[in-house]
């Protein structure tokens, strides 16, 4: 990921996601830090599981002109 521009204004949300407990949301997180991310949301769920409460609470609290980043596309979503 890039780093993003802190010169512009906007808050940055990031989410991480993990399909098992056992697995490990260090690398993407490291990699939303870096990239500049204000606040970082995480799950430990499969993709299929609807009741994601870090993605569902990461969704409440974005507002117009805010903006979301994941590390890859699918921890947002199935592959």
């Amino acid at each position: 990921m890039p780093p993003v521009d802190k010169a512009e204004t906007i808050l940055w949300h990031g989410y991480a996601r993990v399909s098992t407990d056992d697995q490990d949301l260090r690398m993407q997180i490291e990699a939303l830090t870096r990239a500049g991310v204000d606040r970082i949301y995480q799950d430990k769920a499969s993709g299929k599981n609807t009741r994601r409460t870090g993605l569902q609470d990461m969704l409440a609290h974005v507002r117009a002109g805010e903006g979301i980043m994941v590390w890859r596309f699918d921890r947002l979503s199935r592959s």
